[in-house]
């Protein structure tokens, strides 16, 4: 068991409290696909709030045995397979669960591209929550890429002390909810745009984006970023309006 745990990167959720963040956090309703059953703890509880549960457990004895346990509750559907492999509904969706530290981009990735995601509430490495979330005071291209689309929020921290076995590292909830109306109306061009400025041209922002773009002096100064600014230190808002200057 331990050997299998470790080969998945299983480190299955005990605290009771930290299933209490994760619902609140979550607001689960409708239909909800879980990444990871583990043991259920997760999934009892998100059906218990209401939700209509799909979940995904790699680990063919772990599957069964919550297959087994919920075979007459028609609130959860137990699917034996890899999560990142399925294909999204059409239907709107959230996607709530604690994910293996060691597939997390992977999950972040195909809930991003699921076209009916609504929202995803994830358990993850606090360090990488952080990241994309600039908690640290710097901005990833992930995040900065997908903002007019996404809004990336960092949640309560969760212990390592809540998982067995217990990991090296403590975990944070990460909440990624789609915006109701787009805050740019060119994916393409705003993403050449964030791409060119994330390339390191020159070293600054103004230096990467004056490789392609006229204005760029009075779009920096209209978005309130210094002209010595580097990529990392640029809000996602301020390259919204970067594109509205530049690109429109």
């Amino acid at each position: 068991m331990d050997r299998a745990r470790r080969t998945l990167s299983q480190n299955f959720l005990v605290d009771g409290h930290a299933v209490e963040l994760m619902i609140k956090a979550a607001a689960p309703e409708g239909l909800v696909l879980e990444p990871g059953s583990g043991e259920g703890v997760l999934t009892f509880a998100l059906a218990e709030a209401g939700a209509q549960v799909v979940t995904y457990e790699v680990d063919p004895r772990l599957a069964g045995r919550l297959a087994s346990r919920t075979r007459d509750d028609s609130r959860i559907t137990v699917v034996r397979g890899d999560f990142t492999a399925a294909r999204a509904p059409r239907e709107p969706f959230a996607v709530v669960g604690n994910i293996p530290y060691a597939i997390t981009s992977k999950i972040v990735d195909w809930c991003l591209r699921a076209p009916a995601l609504t929202s995803a509430t994830l358990l993850t490495q606090r360090e990488y929550a952080r990241k994309r979330t600039g908690d640290y005071g710097r901005w990833s291209l992930v995040t900065v890429e997908t903002w007019p689309w996404f809004h990336w929020r960092l949640g309560d921290t969760v212990g390592r002390e809540a998982f067995r076995p217990v990991p090296s590292v403590d975990s944070a909830i990460l909440r990624i909810e789609r915006r109701p109306e787009p805050l740019v109306s060119g994916r393409r061009s705003y993403q050449e745009l964030v791409e060119l400025g994330f390339g390191g041209v020159g070293g600054s922002v103004r230096a990467s984006l004056k490789t392609r773009y006229d204005g760029v002096d009075a779009a920096l100064q209209a978005a309130g970023v210094a002209r010595d600014a580097v990529v990392g230190h640029v809000h996602p808002d301020q390259w919204v309006t970067l594109w509205g200057r530049l690109c429109r």
